[in-house]
This record gives C-alpha cells, structure tokens and sequence, in this order.
C-alpha cells in the first residue's frame, strides 16, 4: 500500500506540473487508469485526493498564488462529491501541482523579480503619489501584531494590508493613511498620517501583493487621571494598531524618493540609523538585499550597517530577522544596538543612538569619504544629537562639519525621512 501510494503521489505530481500556474491547462485525468476498479484503490485515491488538498491548499494559502488556490478549491470539492477515480486523481494533481508552487515560494525558490525596473536600479519609473486624498486606495488588512515583549515602553504593532497588487512602491517610501471618522473640532475628515513602508515592494509574502506598517500606539498618559487619556490618544496609530483581519484602510502615496536606495554600484555601503519605528524602511533594505531573491540581492557586495536605538531589549524590532541577516551574510551585514535603558555610553549616561554611532566615528565617516549613503529615520527629536556628534567629530579631524556636510548633501549620501 505505501510504495503504491508514493508511486501515485509521484505520477500526479509529475502530471500536473503545468496546470497549478496556468489554470487553463486541463489536468490529465488518464493517469494510472488501471486502478479504476476495486473498493480499497478508490479509498487510496480518496485519500490520496484528501491529502493532496490539505497539502496544496496550505501551501498555497500560504503563498497567495491564485490559481494554485483555485485548483485546492476544486479538489477539494471533486473528493468531498465525487466518487470517481479518475477525477480523483486529477484533482489530487491538479493540487499537488498547485503546492508544488507554493512550496516553491516557501522554499525561496522563486525569484523576486517581478516588480523590477529595467534595469532594475533604474529610479525614472519610481511611482509617487498614484492615489491622493480625494481618491484613496482601500486596502484590507490581512493581519496586526503586537511586536514587542511586555517591558517594552509602549506598543508597537507590524500590520500587513493587502493593495491586491494595484499599489505598487519602492523600499523607502511611505503610505499615507486616513483614520475614519472627522476631527472633533470643526466636522471634517481626518488629515493622512504618513508611516514609512517596513517591507520590500513584494510585501511580507514576496507575491507584490501586500505591503507593511511598523505602528507605535501614540497615547499620552495624564498626571491627573494617573492613567492614559483617551481624549488624546493618537487618531491614527490607535486605529491601525486596533484593526482586524479584513478591515479596510484607506491610503494615499506612496510618497517621497529621499529614502530610496541608489542600487547601480552593488559595492554601496549603506549605514542606517534608526529610532523606534524609523526602523520601517531598513526593514525593506535588509529584506531585499538578503531575504529576497532580487537582481539587487544576486549582485550585492557592499555592507549593509543598521543602528537602532530603542529604550530595552523587549523594545526591539524586527530583532529574529536581523540577527538571521547577520549569520547568514557576516560580511555584509552589521547590526549595533543602543539601548538606553540598559546600556551606558563612555561618560557612564544613558545609551543613546549619537552614542552609538559615535563609538565607530572613524570607520562611519572613512565610509562617507568613500561613498557610502547614510540615512536616519525616526523622532525629529534624534537629529540634534546626531548632528551635534558628528560635527564634534568633523572638528577633531580638522574638518569643517558645514562644508562636510554639505560635499555629501550634494552627493546624495545623505538621507533623512524624521517625524
């Protein structure tokens, strides 16, 4: 019974390769047509039908490829209705087929090519602002997360919305989002909040079909009440940080090209400092040029440098997938952390992001000489104290900060998206 089920599991797989990513392709329903009679093989097909939908439909569930999706779907109904061995096997093919592909893009087999310019470094085709306020997309959301361990200061929510492929961007773009409902104070819409992009264009699921937010839930804690006032609570991030599965969410953008990543030179040093949820757009970086089969990915030899500042470890974001980057690609990859709370800088104060970044001055600014894109993103509270380091250090090495910075502005290697 085994040899003759993984003998039929084998042929149906073989027999259907060509229906799951083209739904027109009639599956072939002749396969083993020997085994037509006899109670016990129309079990084993049964069952072999049943297994094969359970299989193809997670893994395509999964994966989000529609007509893969379509074929579990009839499979599923053809074993549940049908007592015929021949459309048995076919439907069990046509789903083995069909999570051949989904397994496929599990597995990272698929490339993620599909949504690139030609060549793929080329930015004159970058889209901007394709829905306005007056004509917004309406995405659905496909999942919230809260993303942070309990002694984290705050909530930060990794929310997943599905654009069904109709609103393309770029890794360092920004969504705008309109909260529903009207401003209290004089009747009208709510204004568009802006939040950086924290995915690759091909989104979460590497289809092109999704795209990602990284929220904070703004609250504002009242010294009266002892308690948060919901009166001033953030519109916005309280709405996306509360959705659920399926509700809608209407958006603008995408917006800005100053975050966008110069990708023609593979040998680019790109040095990212974040704070909290500035963290967003690096996500996108680090999943394109390491997680995704992309042209930027096969080619990139540069190193990727991500600086991130939060209050304590439970704060941190997107931890597990950087720390995966950095032993997969040791070369290419490095990852420091400020840590307020917990770490000290060398004056025995708190650990901020300026702290940080000022501990490796010589090798950041020995980078910048060389060509390497600096870019920071997070509370505009972060760039004084950046500023006011690294003018400290251009002065130590004799250099005049103004005239520095401004060789790198003019360059294009400096790169700032703050709120």
């Amino acid at each position: 019974m085994v040899k003759l089920s993984i003998t039929v599991v084998f042929a149906l797989v073989a027999g259907a390769s060509a229906f799951a990513p083209q739904a027109s392709v009639p599956v072939r329903s002749d396969v083993s047509l020997d085994m037509a009679n006899g109670s016990k093989r129309k079990a084993l097909m049964k069952h072999l039908g049943k297994v094969a939908g359970a299989a193809g439909a997670f893994a395509l569930a999964t994966t989000g490829a529609a007509p893969a999706a379509q074929a579990a779907k009839q499979a599923k109904e053809v074993v549940e209705t049908v007592d015929n061995t021949k459309q048995l096997i076919a439907a069990g093919a046509a789903v083995i087929g069909a999570g051949a592909v989904g397994m496929t893009v599990l597995g990272g087999e698929k490339k993620q090519d599909f949504l690139e310019a030609k060549p793929y470094y080329d930015q004159s085709t970058v889209p901007v602002n394709t829905f306005k306020n007056k004509s917004p997309f309406t995405g659905k959301v496909v999942s919230t997360k809260r993303i942070v361990g309990p002694k984290a200061t705050g909530e930060t929510c990794h929310i997943i919305i599905d654009h069904n492929g109709d609103f393309p961007y770029w890794e360092g773009q920004s969504w705008g989002v309109i909260p529903p409902g009207n401003r209290e104070k004089d009747g009208k819409p709510h204004s568009v909040r802006l939040y950086s992009i924290a995915s690759s264009r091909y989104g979460d699921d590497m289809t092109g079909n999704t795209g990602s937010l990284c929220v904070r839930r703004a609250t504002y804690w009242c010294p009266e009440l002892k308690a948060d006032d919901p009166a001033k609570k953030g519109i916005c991030s309280n709405f996306l940080c509360d959705t659920q599965p399926g509700d809608e969410v209407n958006m603008t953008g995408p917006a800005g090209k100053v975050m966008l990543m110069p990708e023609e030179d593979p040998t680019t040093d790109y040095i990212m400092v974040a704070t909290g949820t500035g963290i967003a757009p690096y996500r996108g970086f680090i999943r394109r040029l390491f997680f995704e089969k992309t042209p930027a990915a096969e080619v990139y030899k540069g190193e990727a440098w991500l600086f991130l500042g939060v209050a304590n470890s439970d704060a941190l974001l997107y931890d597990d997938e950087f720390q995966e980057a950095k032993s997969k690609f040791p070369d290419n990859f490095r990852l420091d952390y400020a840590l307020s709370r917990e770490q000290t800088n060398k004056s025995g104060g708190k650990m901020y992001i300026q702290d940080k970044v000022e501990e490796y001055a010589d090798e950041v600014f020995t980078k910048l000489e060389n060509g390497a894109h600096i870019y920071f993103c997070g509370l505009k509270g972060m760039m004084p104290g950046i500023q006011d380091m690294l003018k400290g250090v251009a002065e130590k090495k004799g250099l005049d900060y103004d005239e520095w910075l401004k060789g790198l502005k003019k360059a294009k290697q400096w790169h700032v998206e703050v709120y």
